[in-house]
């Protein structure tokens, strides 16, 4: 069992910038995949980015230039980072980790943009 615990979000003004964080329990270089999932509301669950095990970052087209997404072996820790925030970003942001073919998932963040 992989525990995943976000941090970050909350109430924002556009404009403003979102940073936010992911912990894992686990090794996070030895996991199949990392990423980020946003739910905004009355909306499908959308992919943000993936980060593969020896692979650079694949952002999702429509999320390529709009978000930016990391990792840190060393910490275990993954991030999602927003620059100049809008309205249309509000939601929950998800992180999630692979591994054997097995999804675990934090439970989420609220942001919330206002303008």
């Amino acid at each position: 069992q992989v525990q995943l615990v976000e941090s970050g979000g909350g109430v924002m003004q556009a404009g403003q910038s979102l940073i936010a964080s992911c912990s894992t329990s686990t090794a996070i270089s030895a996991v199949d995949v990392v990423g980020w999932y946003r739910q905004a509301p009355g909306a499908q669950r959308e992919l943000i980015a993936t980060i593969a095990r020896g692979e650079e970052v694949n952002y999702v087209p429509s999320m390529e230039g709009r978000f930016t997404v990391s990792k840190d072996d060393v910490t275990n820790t993954m991030y999602i980072q927003r620059i100049g925030l809008k309205m249309e970003d509000t939601g929950v942001y998800l992180c999630f980790v692979i591994v054997n073919g097995a999804y675990f998932w934090g439970r989420g963040i609220q942001v919330t943009v206002s303008s």
